[in-house]
């Protein structure tokens, strides 16, 4: 099923579902090599599974939303890569999301998307587009996906097809500053609608990085100086700029950084910790003060005793005692 992980107290969209685990792709600066072996590709979550969660079946992690929140696919492994060939289980969700016009977000840097047979399919579908792609010195770095001036070439296909196609900067080195600025006006010619921006985060520690949360980054005062002349070129290109950096989240033209501020049908959840410490108003819901549906924040404290703490609390209760026992980590976390 759809599942809901630790991005819940960060992401308005935390609601995750990929088709696939593991990746060919194999970019060396990707996060989820942590948690899976990228070269072991198997299929992963079902069509079957996707169908009951858009007709509001709900699990215990996600028992907290009762509305058609936006899925975002993708998460931890393309959907349109090589493997997809074999199995085909992208077509068939591209199917369902046709069919239902269910809202979601998708992320992928594969050539199939823009194939007759699933672009015919996407035409008719209720989503936006992240494409991956930053600049041709990435593609060494890369060297299972399509390289940067097909991508390219993708988001002008994709953009006349889709509700938005949003560029992902993700993650951004400094050293590539020169050649972000001088594409953004390529990616508004192809007919993007923004890009997000977040900067690399490291495994080890280097020179000139911090540590935040379990990872180490370039500080934060480097990022918004960067930021802020990729934001100003941006916009005078016309796009849209999103902040994918927590700790400069308030940077971006919306708080929700995938792209879907102002689309209808597309309602996020907004009740989270970067809302909350960037000042915004935001409430739970009703479901959200009901007993036991709490459960998702497991997946923050994977301990016998995490899981004890969170039984039978209701996703309210869980968020506030999340930061007011972990206060520090998250002030560092949101760069407060």
């Amino acid at each position: 099923m759809p599942d809901c992980g630790s991005q819940v107290i960060l992401c308005g969209l935390p609601i995750r579902f990929d088709t696939y685990r593991g990746c060919s792709h194999l970019c060396k600066y990707c996060f989820a090599q942590r948690k899976v072996e990228l070269r072991n590709i198997k299929t992963n979550e079902t069509v079957a599974s996707l169908r009951a969660f858009i007709e509001g079946k709900r699990t215990q992690d996600t028992n907290w939303c009762d509305w058609s929140i936006p899925i975002h696919w993708g998460g931890l492994s393309d959907p349109f890569q090589p493997i997809e060939i074999k199995y085909k289980n992208s077509l068939e969700c591209l199917k369902i999301f046709a069919e239902t016009k269910y809202p979601f977000i998708v992320s992928t840097k594969g050539r199939l998307i823009v194939e007759p047979e699933y672009l015919n399919l996407i035409e008719k579908c209720n989503c936006v587009v992240q494409i991956s792609a930053i600049c041709n010195k990435y593609d060494k770095i890369e060297t299972g996906a399509p390289p940067f001036d097909e991508r390219l070439k993708m988001i002008s296909i994709l953009s006349k097809k889709v509700r938005r196609v949003i560029v992902r900067i993700q993650p951004y080195l400094t050293e590539a500053e020169h050649d972000v600025l001088e594409n953004l006006p390529k990616f508004r010619e192809a007919g993007a609608y923004g890009v997000i921006v977040e900067g690399m985060k490291f495994a080890k520690k280097k020179d000139g990085l911090v540590k935040v949360g379990g990872d180490f980054a370039y500080s934060k005062e480097l990022l918004e100086r960067h930021f802020k002349k990729i934001k100003e070129k941006a916009h005078d290109v016309g796009l849209k700029f999103y902040c994918g950096e927590n700790r400069l989240r308030n940077l971006g033209d919306s708080m929700v950084c995938c792209g879907i501020d102002g689309l209808e049908g597309f309602k996020p959840n907004l009740y989270n910790l970067c809302n909350l410490i960037n000042g915004d108003k935001t409430y739970p819901t009703e479901r959200m003060q009901e007993k036991g549906t709490g459960k998702c924040f497991g997946a923050l404290n994977q301990s016998a005793a995490g899981h004890r703490n969170i039984k039978g609390k209701s996703f309210n209760e869980c968020m506030l005692e999340y930061y007011r026992d972990r206060k520090k980590y998250i002030h560092e976390l949101f760069g407060k």
